[in-house]
């Protein structure tokens, strides 16, 4: 069996963080998550992941910048954004990064779970 898919989740509220591992813990992803952009940033320089869905409201550097970073670090991780304000961003902004997904919060759950399938290429556990 292949191994599970690396997803790291990074949002400066601790309470969407549970949230999100709650929601996604049977989703069969190995999740990895931080608080702040340079913890996420470190986390990337230490170790490989498939999947990066960061907040965009955060403080010190947008998701879109920290995107574009992980990027940079991780090219092949797909990349997500989870946001509250969706229409703050450019769609340009988005394509500049490599956004595959913008997930708007509050989220459904069925759709984040199928957004994330979809994303990684993962088929439903």
């Amino acid at each position: 069996m292949p191994d599970a898919p690396a997803l790291l989740i990074v949002d400066d509220e601790a309470r969407i963080l549970s949230a999100l591992r709650r929601a996604l813990r049977r989703e069969g992803y190995e999740i990895v998550t931080a608080e702040t952009v340079a913890d996420a940033l470190r986390i990337l320089d230490e170790r490989p992941v498939d999947g990066i869905l960061s907040d965009h409201k955060m403080p010190g550097m947008s998701g879109v910048q920290f995107l574009e970073e992980a990027s940079r670090r991780r090219p092949d991780a797909v990349r997500m954004i989870i946001t509250g304000w969706t229409e703050e961003i450019p769609s340009a902004r988005l394509e500049e990064a490599g956004v595959c997904a913008l997930v708007t919060k509050p989220w459904d759950d069925a759709r984040l779970k199928a957004t994330l399938r979809r994303a990684l290429g993962v088929r439903p556990v």
